[in-house]
């Protein structure tokens, strides 16, 4: 599993290109030259980059379910709709497709934060909107989310 750290804020070309952040190149190694795969976040209205290994044990699970159930069809559709396998090029640029721009409201700035294990492309503007307004609320999600976790453990 890669653990990706780092929060950067970066510019976007006339063509929807940015230069992927040096330091993240460093902590994937390897495994950049797998590429990745870019889609729509299903909860935000973001970009979610996945290196290529990340993407193949996602897959791994939502393949186990049950194609004869008509929901996780139709969750498979929407899932894998807009993704698309992504490289570098010879510049160390990645080109963000005009539906994932649109989708996203990525125009001039853009910033790609770590998610642990993907990273996440935003319009600038619309990242700093969504973290003014978890800031009040993230002591008691922190809590409710993560509160429980010495309790599981100790069972």
């Amino acid at each position: 599993m890669t653990n990706l750290i780092g929060v950067f804020e970066l510019k976007v070309d006339a063509k929807g290109r940015f230069i992927f952040p040096s330091a993240l190149k460093k902590q994937m190694g390897e495994a950049l030259a797998g590429g990745f795969v870019m889609k729509k976040s299903i909860f935000q209205q973001c970009i979610e980059l996945y290196p290529i290994t990340e993407w193949n044990e996602e897959t791994m699970k939502v393949n186990r379910l049950n194609r004869f159930v008509k929901k996780n069809n139709d969750f498979i559709r929407l899932f894998m709709s807009g993704s698309r396998q992504v490289m570098l090029d010879e510049a160390g640029r990645l080109l963000i497709p005009k539906d994932l721009l649109n989708f996203s409201g990525v125009s001039k700035s853009l910033v790609v934060a770590s998610s642990i294990n993907r990273l996440e492309i935003w319009s600038k503007e619309l990242y700093e909107q969504v973290l003014d307004s978890g800031v009040s609320s993230f002591e008691n999600l922190a809590e409710e989310v993560m509160g429980q976790l010495g309790n599981e453990m100790e069972t």
